[in-house]
């Protein structure tokens, strides 16, 4: 018997009703049996200041996400395109998960990240996505290209309640992208997981 994937979900919008936290609630809705997406949450991290860190250490609220991060088999990230490009709350949220420095590798090292967003613009989040990609390298973690979700127009590609798209072939898209992930995941982690 396999053991369950974990995986913790980062939507980059503060905003409840968000269309990336609608796509993040999607996700954990339409994951395969023996895979669970936690929604992790970047709301009330602050600025990064290095004072701040010096001074006072790190927040709570990053230290209890960095474990949660640590302890999960993969991470997925549900990216928003601001002026085509990553959100700046979203990329503050990473920097603190950062610090210090030496303990990146116990947070990011080697874990399996999937990256999807939403847009009301025609593009979806391409751009957005592109720009993650140095940033990921960088942590050393291990972005998975098995497939793409860019929802584009995103004001029109939710169902009624929001929690759900429109569109079967988007749903259909978006399941397919979520199994592959915990395919990705599950290799990635070796046998025992």
């Amino acid at each position: 018997m396999t053991a369950p994937i974990r995986i913790v979900g980062l939507s980059g919008s503060l905003r409840s009703g968000s269309y990336n936290a609608q796509l993040l609630r999607a996700a954990v809705a339409l994951a395969p049996d023996g895979v669970t997406i936690t929604t992790g949450t970047i709301r009330g991290i602050p600025l990064y200041d290095g004072d701040v860190e010096t001074a006072e250490g790190i927040p709570p609220l990053v230290a209890a996400l960095k474990d949660e991060i640590a302890a999960a088999d993969g991470l997925l990230l549900v990216t928003p395109e601001y002026n085509n490009s990553i959100p700046g709350v979203f990329k503050n949220a990473i920097d603190w998960l950062t610090r210090p420095a030496d303990d990146i590798a116990r947070v990011f090292g080697a874990k399996p990240v999937g990256l999807i967003g939403a847009s009301p613009g025609g593009f979806g989040t391409i751009l957005s996505q592109n720009a993650w990609l140095p940033v990921l390298r960088t942590l050393g973690t291990e972005p998975y290209f098995g497939g793409r979700v860019m929802i584009s127009r995103a004001h029109k590609a939710f169902g009624e309640g929001g929690d759900t798209l429109a569109d079967p072939a988007m749903e259909a898209m978006l399941k397919g992208y979520i199994e592959g992930f915990a395919q990705f995941v599950r290799a990635t982690a070796g046998p025992s997981a």
